[in-house]
């Protein structure tokens, strides 16, 4: 029974969240993968084009609930998802036109537009605080657990408490839906092929007739739907704080680079590497140590490192890729 009740903390406090974190980074990370393999350059500016989008997302939620709109059980945000995702897709496409396009035509190093793209975050940041403020923002409504703690005693009768909310089990099944409708449309649409053609190849992609202004046009609008629906989640899931996804840039970073940046597959696959390296070496397992072995009580939290210190497991791991395997996981493109 004790055992049991290790693996129900195990599952509360590390695989639930763990896993639903993985599912934000994931999305993140593929952002980041689009701009690096169409158009050549790590978008620093990633990071601020989430917290723009899901800005968006929350001032049209506030204004849905003043209308008495709501989604039942579900957070309004969901409803509003799609005119934040439109919003954020002209951002970038005005961004591209007034900034990114000039350095496109004459063609700028990749180093170029990488400072180009720390301008735009350092803008967008600004942006972002002017239209929302800077305080933390709650705007997750609805039903909040589909599992309470009181429930899954009742069900079970166990002493260790087990919660699922529904702001984790949306992310997870959002995520899901948005890699598979990203597969499809990249690998079974005439403008998907085109998009993987011109990164694998931008002259013979030319050749061929591909319009380089609208694969360009397509990806900043995939980039932003991916950047507003992760960062959304990421808000319903913790909370928004318009800093906070100045922070997260580092472990999408470190997923796309360490699955193989340029894959879309290393991506999803390196945000649940950095998620569950972050919250299990964060984790205090002075619980699930004194389910497994009772004579043993520690004066501790049993607890590699401060949660103080969850961004800088990201940074190691992501230095210890680029120094051992660059490619990453699936062999991407070299950093």
């Amino acid at each position: 029974m004790e055992v049991i009740n290790a693996l129900v903390a195990l599952t509360n406090y590390v695989i639930i969240p763990a896993t639903a974190y993985g599912a934000q980074l994931a999305l993140g990370a593929l952002g980041v993968t689009l701009i690096y393999s169409i158009l050549r350059f790590s978008n620093f500016a990633h990071g601020d084009t989430m917290a723009f989008g899901t800005a968006v997302v929350i001032l049209i939620t506030w204004g849905l609930q003043a209308m008495g709109i709501t989604f039942g059980p579900l957070p309004t945000a969901l409803i509003a998802l799609p005119f934040g995702i439109a919003v954020t897709a002209l951002m970038m496409l005005g961004t591209d036109r007034v900034v990114y396009r000039y350095y496109r035509r004459i063609r700028a190093q990749p180093v170029v537009l990488v400072m180009v793209s720390v301008g735009v975050m350092f803008v967008m940041n600004a942006l972002t605080r002017f239209l929302i403020g800077v305080d933390q923002i709650n705007f997750a409504d609805g039903e909040r657990f589909i599992i309470s703690a009181r429930t899954w005693n009742q069900m079970t009768g166990m002493r260790e408490p087990l919660t699922l909310r529904t702001t984790q089990a949306i992310t997870v099944v959002t995520a899901a839906i948005t890699v598979a409708a990203l597969f499809w449309f990249l690998g079974r649409t005439r403008t998907g092929k085109s998009m993987r053609a011109f990164s694998d190849n931008e002259d013979l992609a030319l050749l061929s007739g591909i319009d380089p202004d609208r694969v360009v046009k397509v990806t900043w609008v995939l980039t932003a739907a991916l950047a507003t629906i992760a960062g959304t989640l990421y808000g319903l899931d913790k909370s928004f704080k318009a800093f906070t996804y100045f922070q997260i840039v580092l472990p999408i970073f470190a997923s796309a680079i360490v699955g193989g940046i340029g894959n879309p597959v290393g991506a999803i696959v390196g945000g649940f590497i950095i998620s569950f390296s972050e919250v299990g070496l964060t984790y205090a397992w002075k619980k699930v140590a004194g389910y497994l072995v009772p004579a043993w009580e520690p004066d501790g939290l049993v607890q590699l490192l401060s949660t103080d210190y969850k961004f800088a497991v990201s940074f190691v791991i992501l230095i210890l890729v680029l120094i051992f395997r660059p490619t990453g996981i699936f062999r991407g493109k070299v950093v």
